[in-house]
């Protein structure tokens, strides 16, 4: 009886957190001519990509760098800029119900603070993914035409899971510092930046120096960009279970963190009677 009782309760925790993505998902659909114009500017940066590396392969005078044909590379970039561009603007939605008081009216709904702002980033980032795809995909076809690329979408849509988590999970984590200070947008830039720079979005990490590399093995902002986009471009199953298993291990890390983070912020507005 008491087994029955705790499925029936998890089932419902689930259908309950489940139907608050789906909602987010509908209201985004509604605004779907919206993203699609805000959308181009992921063409502009791509045609700039594309520039660049046309000439970069022109002047090394190979087919091929560090395992990526001129192609690959720039289905690689369609599908990193995807993946960025996609993420909602978390930062901003939590530091405005931080400072207008709204955290304490959402701390009172019988559901999670972190779980149900998961669904609805999850539900509004898969409504914007498709729309960047559409409209990376157009310009890979345009230049390339049909993309040979095998299971890879698959394998991007498997990894781009684990990749919003992770980025979900360290954007809240910094958004919920606005418990203490003014402004988190600065250490939303950081992240960012790290993201760009380490995180394989202006570059696979196979082209770093070797020492960056093994540095960018061991943090986690490679399991956003780099893994979902290689998953794309070079499909290899060990290689995704790899991928996932690694992204596991640090959503299990993240979410621990970000829990403790969580719990000493709504401590503070407790005692500080927010």
């Amino acid at each position: 009886m008491n087994t029955l009782s705790a499925k029936s309760l998890f089932s419902g925790k689930a259908v309950k957190y489940l139907s608050v993505g789906y909602i987010t998902v509908r209201n985004n659909f509604v605004y779907l001519r919206s993203f699609f114009i805000r959308s181009w500017f992921l063409l502009v940066i791509l045609f700039i990509f594309v520039q660049l590396w046309r000439v970069t392969y022109q002047g090394e005078g190979n087919e091929v760098i560090e395992g990526y044909t001129y192609e690959q590379m720039i289905w690689y970039l369609i599908f990193a800029e995807a993946i960025i561009l996609s993420s909602p603007r978390l930062p901003v939605k939590i530091e405005e119900e931080v400072k207008k008081g709204d955290v304490g009216y959402q701390l009172t709904r019988p559901m999670s603070y972190l779980l149900y702002h998961y669904f609805s980033y999850l539900g509004e980032a898969y409504v914007r993914l498709i729309v960047n795809i559409i409209l990376g995909s157009a310009l890979g076809l345009v230049l390339f035409g049909w993309p040979r690329l095998g299971l890879g979408l698959f394998g991007f849509l498997i990894v781009s899971i684990g990749s919003f988590t992770v980025n979900y999970l360290m954007t809240m984590m910094l958004s919920l510092t606005s418990f203490w200070v003014e402004e988190t947008r600065g250490l939303v830039f950081v992240y960012q930046k790290m993201l760009f720079i380490i995180g394989g979005l202006m570059l696979p990490l196979e082209i770093f120096p070797g020492y960056l590399q093994a540095i960018s093995e061991w943090l986690p902002f490679q399991t956003v960009a780099y893994f979902a986009a290689k998953a794309g471009v070079h499909f290899e199953w060990m290689m995704i279970a790899k991928m996932l298993l690694i992204q596991l291990l640090w959503i299990a890390i993240l979410s621990f963190l970000l829990r403790v983070v969580y719990q000493k912020g709504v401590r503070k507005l407790n005692v500080n009677g927010g």
